[in-house]
């Protein structure tokens, strides 16, 4: 290769490794913060079956710069499942994480960002969700695919009850949230979670508003087919609506006057989602939602193994190098005194002297500390 050919392609690769600059901020600074907020608030957003996800843990984070201020920022990021739904108007800080003991949801997320006039912006995620088996006690309750024959059979007698409890107004079972089981003293129970909306009940069986502006709540539920409680909040206001703190003995009892003056308090309404016909789940034998898998619009090569992030430059400590001196070299022997009888008679006398130089000490080097920057704190567990 000629001269010019040498300096073209080493302005090219110094014109690239100059364009890029991988930055690595603590993974608890402010700017790394701000960054995965935006990243649950984004992520939450396209959740559009099961629950809010609260941010639990900053993996990593790498800021791709450029020159021209077109930074893309990569975040791996742990979420945990709360126990508000996605159509629940409570402000995710005021909802609780699911402790381990009942089978807690996380989910592990790959993030790109970008800063737009100020604000991050998410350009694409990747996700993984799984649910944990830590810390599960022996009495504690296991959870049942979302498609439980059993369960579901529950669920729709807990709504029966609730129904019965309402006048003018019956629900149908819009989303099954969660299904569980547990060994109590009687027997086995039932733990159900789910969502209900408005329903036109003219036709045999009724059929679910698709309305924005049909009542949606939360109901949960708890006991067997033919003796449980259920209780259910409007998402309008989140205040109890029906509180069935009794049998299916005595449902009866119960006032629904609360259930009209709850549906008309606001003219805003949860946005609509898709209703999962017959309370099923779209994943047979799925135990809980899952978050969006990925969205990548534009393949960026961030969020693949092949990205570019294998080419990142990694410190590395400067190599030690001990600078000793090679002894001086034997001297090369002297001929046989047997071999040439005239020896005895040389008038030169070879005299071999070695001498030990001295090596020299090796040079001190400061260790290298490599201060933690990630992962960050945990927030919950």
């Amino acid at each position: 290769m000629n001269a010019l050919g040498v300096t073209v392609v080493l302005g090219l690769l110094l014109g690239v490794w100059a364009q890029t600059n991988i930055e690595r901020p603590q993974c608890d600074s402010p700017e790394a913060e701000e960054a995965a907020l935006a990243a649950q608030d984004y992520l939450n957003a396209q959740h559009t079956h099961g629950y809010k996800y609260a941010l639990n843990r900053i993996e990593d984070i790498k800021v791709y710069t450029k020159p021209d201020g077109d930074n893309t920022y990569k975040l791996e990021i742990e979420l945990l499942e709360t126990d508000c739904h996605v159509l629940d108007p409570t402000p995710l800080a005021n909802c609780t994480v699911r402790p381990k003991r009942m089978t807690a949801v996380e989910g592990d997320c790959d993030v790109l960002l970008k800063r737009v006039g100020g604000v991050m912006t998410v350009t694409a995620f990747k996700c993984k969700t799984e649910e944990s088996t830590e810390d599960l006690c022996l009495g504690c309750a296991t959870l049942l695919p979302l498609n439980d024959t059993t369960a579901l059979d529950f669920v729709h007698a807990s709504l029966a009850t609730f129904n019965n409890m309402t006048e003018k107004v019956t629900y149908a079972v819009m989303e099954v949230g969660r299904m569980s089981s547990k060994v109590v003293s009687g027997g086995l129970i039932y733990l159900a979670e789910y969502v209900v909306v408005e329903a036109n009940c003219t036709d045999d069986p009724c059929v679910p508003l698709n309305d924005a502006m049909a009542a949606r709540g939360f109901c949960t539920a708890r006991g067997s087919s033919i003796d449980h409680l259920v209780d259910c909040k409007m998402f309008l206001t989140m205040m109890p609506i029906i509180d069935a703190n009794s049998t299916v003995a005595d449902t009866n009892s119960t006032a629904a006057a609360d259930t009209n003056s709850t549906a008309a308090a606001s003219p805003a309404m949860p946005q609509m989602v898709h209703i999962h016909t017959g309370s099923l789940s779209p994943k047979l034998g799925l135990r809980y939602h899952k978050l969006t898998t990925l969205h990548d619009p534009e393949p960026s090569g961030f969020l693949s193994s092949e990205s570019t992030e294998s080419a990142e430059v990694v410190p590395v400590a400067p190599a030690v190098v001990a600078a000793a001196a090679d002894p001086a070299a034997d001297a090369a022997p002297a001929a046989d005194a047997g071999s040439d009888s005239d020896s005895s008679n040389s008038a030169e006398v070879l005299v071999i002297v070695k001498i030990d130089v001295p090596v020299a000490a090796a040079p001190v080097v400061d260790p290298i500390v490599v201060v933690p920057v990630c992962p960050g704190r945990k927030i919950f567990f």
